[in-house]
């Protein structure tokens, strides 16, 4: 979408749907929903076009006309090519969603400045 329909997008967005009030915990919430939400939608996509592949791949016409199911469609590397590489922006969309607090934990920052801050002060002390 270019920048100017972007901007009318958004401006008719905050027109009509109140997304920017005086309250920013309220906006706050809204863009987090609306980010939910798009990671849903493309959740959603990733599993009904993956799900076409594999059932394409069962049943290929071999040139005679006739739907035969094949199960070696199955073991192929490039039926499930596409569900590997779209799944690790997939986990990409989910990092920038749902944060990094997976990882870190949410005062997992507080916790290391502070365990730096008493491993100097011990090493202080220590020739004193």
């Amino acid at each position: 979408m270019g920048r100017f329909r972007r901007n009318m997008y958004d401006d008719y967005t905050k027109e009509h749907f109140g997304e920017y009030t005086d309250d920013p915990n309220y906006n706050a919430a809204y863009r987090r929903v609306r980010r939910l939400k798009r990671f849903y939608s493309h959740l959603k996509i990733y599993i009904i076009v993956n799900i076409i592949i594999i059932v394409s791949s069962l049943t290929r016409d071999k040139f005679t006309g006739v739907m035969v199911m094949d199960l070696s469609g199955l073991l192929e590397s490039r039926t499930y090519s596409t569900a590997f590489f779209w799944g690790i922006g997939l986990l990409a969309h989910a990092l920038s969603v749902f944060g990094a607090d997976w990882f870190f934990g949410s005062d997992w920052e507080q916790r290391k400045i502070q365990k730096y801050m008493e491993k100097d002060a011990a090493n202080k002390n220590k020739w004193e």
